[in-house]
């Protein structure tokens, strides 16, 4: 797939979008559309000197540190918001310590974390 005008490039993202808003997990076609789409809006995006898309995070501790940076919060900030002591989401960030109930259940509802995600990746 190649795009050749920004119209394609709107049209990229507007796809791109709707497939990450709709999940493409467990899907093998969308999946392929997916990356297919996010390899060419790179192409394009690196032909005008553009930064490229960010991957999605396939990690809790990934989306978690993602949903902080979204919400400009420390991660001591981000303990608090989750009612964690800091050192166990530290942890947790770095994948010593696996993700409570609690605390899943906390991920969902303060930071909108899809359930789904959590449970996949928990």
């Amino acid at each position: 797939m190649l795009l050749h005008t920004p119209a394609d490039y709107r049209t990229a993202l507007r796809r791109l979008d709707a497939l990450a808003a709709a999940g493409v997990e467990g899907n093998p076609a969308l999946e392929a559309e997916f990356r297919q789409l996010i390899v060419a809006l790179d192409a394009y995006e690196g032909q005008l000197g553009l930064l490229p898309i960010p991957t999605l995070p396939t990690s809790l501790a990934e989306m978690i540190e993602l949903k902080r940076q979204q919400m400009r919060l420390k991660q001591k900030e981000l303990a608090e918001l989750l009612e964690v002591p800091a050192g166990r989401l530290s942890q947790i960030l770095s994948g010593k310590r696996r993700v409570t109930l609690d605390l899943a259940k906390r991920l969902y509802e303060r930071l909108n974390i899809p359930s789904d995600f959590i449970l996949k990746n928990a």
